[in-house]
């Protein structure tokens, strides 16, 4: 296994038009390459913002939106992580990350959906069940990186299964609600679930869309954060789009999880029923 990452969050500003949203894959996707990355993450809703009717323009992961993103990956050269939606044939949706790239081909669909703030997602959304794991290859070996959105973040034992998979960097793409304190709330629990599992997260958002439409649902606040295996903030953006370039140490925090040792300590007086829970 390799002993440094470099890793790339696009945070973008989805529109509405999904193939407009593809040109923003390219563009970031390309700038990232350019800057060395092996992993590009780039927001929840990449393939079409909130705040209009996802079923529309949902589409399977073998429709032409998740081709055209595995053909971006492809000429490129690197994992691309990207949000989308799928039908699930009830009229409603899956709030899904397309990973994709060298010697990966995967998905995953939100298990945690964001019935809060006076948001009820799981209107137009169907949940997922399995929690999800690639490996991606950083030049010197394979890395195991566990995948998250958005919502998820408020739940730790999510991130506790994805490191008791082997995850070392665990990522988390959201379209974060605006208002009073959320911000800092989507920066604190990036550090917290990275203490929590003395991972790697890299927690990618989409930019602040404007107070207009920010109205309209979660559509973004910015602050895309990379957070050490000890909590430590190690890059972070502001509001606006930005492409943000980190790179993870690995060893670093693999020597912080034999320190602190909280998965290895973990007891199974509070553990047990955990994994049942998420499936």
């Amino acid at each position: 296994m390799g002993s440094e990452m470099r890793v790339a969050l696009a945070q973008i500003r989805s529109g509405t038009d999904p193939t407009a949203n593809l040109d923003l894959v390219e563009d970031y996707t390309s700038r990232a390459v350019d800057a060395g990355a092996t992993l590009v993450l780039f927001p929840e809703a990449t393939m079409c913002r909130f705040g209009v009717p996802l079923a529309p323009v949902a589409e399977p992961l073998d429709g032409p939106w998740a081709d055209a993103v595995r053909d971006i990956a492809r000429r490129a050269g690197v994992v691309v992580v990207a949000g989308m939606f799928a039908p699930v044939g009830d009229g409603r949706v899956t709030n899904t990350l397309l990973a994709t790239g060298p010697g990966v081909d995967a998905r995953y669909d939100k298990i945690h959906l964001y019935d809060a703030f006076g948001f009820a997602e799981s209107k137009s959304v169907a949940p997922g069940r399995e929690p999800v794991v690639i490996e991606v290859d950083d030049g010197s070996g394979p890395v195991t990186v566990g995948l998250s959105l958005c919502y998820d973040i408020r739940f730790p034992e999510l991130y506790v299964e994805l490191a008791e998979r082997g995850a070392e960097v665990i990522t988390a793409h959201a379209s974060w609600g605006a208002g009073p304190g959320k911000l800092d709330q989507w920066t604190l629990l990036a550090r917290a679930r990275a203490i929590d599992t003395n991972s790697v997260v890299a927690a990618v958002g989409q930019a602040y869309p404007g107070d207009q439409i920010a109205t309209e649902g979660p559509t973004g606040v910015g602050g895309s954060v990379v957070a050490s295996a000890l909590g430590e903030v190690l890059a972070s953006a502001g509001s606006d789009p930005q492409l943000l370039v980190c790179d993870i140490d690995l060893e670093a925090a693999r020597k912080a999880r034999e320190a602190v040792a909280v998965m290895r300590n973990r007891s199974g007086i509070t553990h047990r029923g955990k994994a049942e829970s998420l499936r």
